[in-house]
C-alpha cells in the first residue's frame, strides 16, 4: 500500500502508469518541504520492486528492504551527502556536485544488484549545480531501461528548464488542517488537542507534523524561537543587533533553519492580524492565545500588516543570497515599536 497520505492525485498518477506497464524513466516530485515528497519516492521505489500481487505490498522482502535503507539498488542523494563537493559557487551557495552526479552515471551503467528496477531520488533537486544537472540531463535524454530517476524539489523554477522538461511533474500540495488532524489522531494515535495544535502548525505539511508529535524537542523549538521573538519586542537596538548577528552566524551553517525560524515569526504576526480582526478560531498558535490578545492591542493594524510584509521580503531577499547579517538587521530595524510609534527603518521599506 502507498503510505504518503492526502496526495490522492500524484498516487494515481503513479498507479496509473504502473498498471500500463507505461513508467516514465524520470519523475519530478513537486511541493513543498515536509509533505511527503520523500515518502512518495520511497513508496514508488518499493511498488517497482515489489514482488507482491498489489505493489506496493509493504511487506515482501524487497519493499521491507527498501523501508530499512538497506536495498542495493536505491540511492537517495542529497545536499546533505555533499562530502567534497560542498564548497559553493560563485554565488555563494552550497550544491549537489559533478561528483555525486557521476555516482549515479556509474551505477547506472550496472545491471540491478538485487531487484528489477535501480531508483535514484535526488533529494532538493533545485541544489543542482549547473555541471552536476548537465550532466544528468544527459543521462536523463537517453535513459536506461532499468531505472528510474526521482526529482524533489521544494522550488522547481531553480531547476533549468530542460531538466524539468524531461520528467513526469507531479504536484504535491499542503494539507488542510483536519486533514492533518484526522490522520494524526486516526493513524498514528495522537491525542487529539495535541493533533488540533500540530494540523495548525504544521502549515500543510503532514510529515512535520508527525515528527513533531513523535519528538518533542520540535514543539519545544518553535517555543524557543516564539519566547526569542517575544523578548526581542522589548529589546533595545544593540539587543537586536545582537540576536541578527547570531542568526546570520546560523545561516551560514543551515539555511533551513533560519527560513523556518521566519515562517515561525511570520505564523505569529499573521495570528495577530487574525486576532486584530476578531477570527480567533482562525489563529495557528492557538496554545497562545492570550498572549497574542494581549500583544495585538499593543500594535496598530498598519503596523502588523508592514511587519509581516518586512519578514515575507526578508525571507525572500535570503533566498536571493543577500547579506544574511544586513538583511536581518533591517528586519530588526522595521520591527514595529509598541503604541503606534513609527519604525526607524520605515524609510527603509
Amino acid at each position: 500500500m502507498w503510505r504518503v497520505v492526502g496526495q490522492d492525485r500524484a498516487v494515481s498518477l503513479l498507479q496509473r502508469s504502473l498498471d500500463a506497464g507505461s513508467l516514465s524513466h524520470a519523475y519530478l516530485l513537486v511541493g513543498p518541504a515536509h509533505v511527503g515528497k520523500m515518502t512518495l519516492a520511497m513508496d514508488l521505489a518499493r511498488a517497482v520492486n515489489c514482488e507482491g500481487s498489489e505493489p506496493p505490498c509493504g511487506e515482501c522482502i524487497p519493499c521491507q528492504r527498501i523501508g530499512e535503507g538497506k536495498h542495493a539498488d536505491i540511492m537517495v542523494i542529497s545536499l546533505a551527502g555533499n562530502g567534497d563537493e560542498a564548497a559553493p559557487e560563485a554565488e555563494g551557495r552550497a550544491r549537489i556536485g559533478v561528483g555525486q552526479i557521476d555516482q549515479i552515471l556509474h551505477s547506472v551503467s550496472l545491471p540491478p544488484f538485487e531487484g528489477r528496477c535501480k531508483v535514484f531520488i535526488l533529494d532538493g533537486a533545485e541544489f543542482l549545480s549547473i555541471g552536476a544537472a548537465n550532466r544528468l540531463l544527459k543521462t536523463l535524454e537517453e535513459p536506461p531501461g532499468t531505472a528510474v530517476f526521482v526529482l524533489l524539489t521544494a522550488d522547481e523554477g531553480m531547476l533549468p528548464e530542460t531538466v524539468v522538461s524531461r520528467c513526469q511533474r507531479a504536484e504535491m500540495r499542503p494539507l488542510g488542517t483536519r486533514g492533518i488532524e484526522e490522520a494524526l489522531t486516526g493513524l498514528w494515535g495522537v491525542e487529539p488537542e495535541k493533533a488540533r495544535l500540530l494540523s495548525r502548525l504544521a502549515n500543510g505539511r503532514l510529515g512535520w507534523a508527525v515528527s513533531a508529535a513523535g519528538d518533542g524537542s520540535l514543539l519545544q523549538q518553535r517555543d524557543e524561537w516564539l519566547d526569542g521573538l517575544l523578548g526581542l519586542a522589548d529589546a533595545d537596538y544593540e539587543e537586536r543587533f545582537g540576536y541578527a548577528a547570531q542568526l546570520a552566524s546560523r545561516f551560514s551553517q543551515s539555511r533551513a533553519a533560519v527560513q523556518e525560524r521566519l515562517d515561525v515569526w511570520l505564523d505569529w504576526w499573521r495570528d495577530l492580524l487574525l486576532v486584530k480582526a476578531g477570527s480567533d478560531d482562525a489563529v495557528i498558535n492557538v496554545d497562545r492565545l492570550a498572549t497574542l490578545k494581549r500583544q495585538a492591542a499593543e500594535y496598530s493594524l498598519a503596523q502588523v500588516r508592514s511587519f509581516i510584509e518586512d519578514i515575507s521580503s526578508t525571507g525572500e531577499r535570503l533566498r536571493l543570497n543577500a547579506n544574511p547579517q544586513l538583511a536581518l538587521e533591517v528586519l530588526m530595524l522595521c520591527m514595529p515599536e509598541k503604541g503606534g510609534a513609527r519604525s526607524p527603518a520605515a524609510g527603509l521599506r
